[in-house]
């Protein structure tokens, strides 16, 4: 079970997230506005945020970046709901740091098994860290080492942080924004050409694990939730 604090202005589809988020378990607070989320967050720690992103007060958005600058707040996962189609939308919505983004209209079941999928990487020990199998692919986080079916793979120590990264983020769509923040600090030398240049490289390494990593056209890169069967 969780806490699940639920940001959504219209009040039949607030009504239904309650009533089956209940059903299935969770503790859920709903509210209407981002200023009554902020409030409620601040004082209950919500487990997850179900966050809309347009709100009659402030936008979502707004509401996601309080969240993730507040130090109190920011560990906090947060699921967007939104009727928009435009990938600009998304794209914003995971530079600021939601953890997934589903688009109205969506099935029940649809957010309820991403609530869980977030949820189990939230509490994910950290200790899987140091060295871990996926597929055809073997990390060593510590010693910064990888291997793809028993061969080691000769990585830059920039290529290893790429893929650790994604890989820590795995079934989560990284901009190339955020990207260029967290493995390159957006250094004003660099561009979106480079993160596209280093992906490629590092595919072409990773060679019959390559197709781990996914390109979410307009958007960015996402590394698959699980290894494809038979690897």
């Amino acid at each position: 079970m969780a806490r699940i604090l639920v940001v959504e202005d219209e009040a039949d589809l607030r009504q239904v997230l309650e009533f089956n988020l209940t059903g299935a378990g969770h503790e859920v607070q709903a509210v209407s506005t981002g200023e009554a989320g902020l409030r409620k967050g601040r004082e209950r720690r919500p487990d997850l945020v179900l966050l809309d992103l347009m709100l009659p007060d402030i936008s979502g958005l707004e509401v996601c970046r309080q969240f993730k600058t507040d130090e109190a707040l920011r560990s906090i996962p947060i699921i967007m709901l939104t009727a928009r189609g435009d990938e600009i939308d998304r794209v914003v919505g995971f530079e600021i740091g939601a953890d997934d983004y589903v688009a109205k209209p969506f099935s029940v079941r649809e957010l309820t098994l991403r609530i869980g999928a977030v949820l189990r990487r939230k509490d994910a020990p950290s200790g899987e860290a140091d060295s871990t199998v996926f597929g055809r692919l073997r990390l060593d986080r510590q010693a910064h080492r990888a291997w793809v079916d028993g061969e080691e793979l000769d990585l830059t120590a920039l290529e290893f942080k790429l893929l650790s990264i994604l890989y820590e983020r795995r079934d989560r769509v990284q901009s190339r924004s955020v990207l260029l923040d967290v493995v390159w600090g957006i250094r004003a030398d660099v561009t979106t050409r480079t993160v596209d240049t280093h992906v490629k490289r590092l595919r072409e390494k990773l060679g019959a694990a390559r197709d781990y990593v996914e390109t979410v056209r307009g958007v960015g890169y996402r590394f698959l939730g699980a290894p494809p069967e038979g690897d």
